[in-house]
């Protein structure tokens, strides 16, 4: 998705697209590593405006993934939307090779050059921040058995789990001598 610089300062630019997940390098990554599959397209709406020295672009991004529950390891869908507001100054060429924290304002600003700005990797970037970092099928998950592996959210399995903590249970076997 490119907006033209030249337009955008006459007149608000609305702009809609609808792309594979492939399209995207970034997420074409996350399914190859095999964090995901896109089971939708990526669409996209942005409205940019031209304010002042700046384009102010705010948009929404939608998807659907599938993703393995990281308790039960169940796959399931989960739908993705983000709604987003970046803002775009044209680059000074100044560059810095230190590190600098970066204010809330800095954090949704990007730079462009050039006489048009490429959304693309805005985009992914919203679609990958809605993707969780440990996915859940939901909340109440129980996950798997630590001792047979059955899925306890099908039912019991009937294990003596007891209220042994597994990560002491080596320590019931050390025998002290006194």
């Amino acid at each position: 998705m490119k907006i033209v610089i030249d337009k955008v300062k006459r007149t608000q630019v609305d702009l809609s697209e609808e792309e594979p997940a492939s399209h995207y390098p970034n997420l074409e990554a996350m399914e190859k590593a095999g964090e995901c599959s896109f089971t939708e397209p990526v669409r996209a709406q942005v409205a940019a405006v031209w304010e002042y020295d700046h384009v102010r672009a705010t948009g929404s991004v939608q998807s659907a993934v599938r993703l393995s529950c990281s308790r039960c390891l169940t796959e399931y869908q989960l739908p993705i939307s983000s709604d987003f507001t970046i803002f775009y100054t044209e680059s000074k060429g100044e560059e810095l090779d230190e590190e600098v924290e970066l204010s809330d304002v800095e954090l949704i600003s990007a730079s462009y050059t050039g006489e048009e700005i490429n959304m693309d990797s805005e985009i992914a970037e919203q679609v990958m921040l809605e993707v969780p970092y440990k996915p859940l099928c939901s909340e109440s998950c129980r996950g798997l058995c630590p001792q047979c592996g059955a899925d306890l959210n099908a039912g019991d399995c009937g294990c003596d789990r007891g209220e042994i903590n597994l990560k002491m249970a080596a320590l019931k076997k050390i025998k002290i001598e006194k």
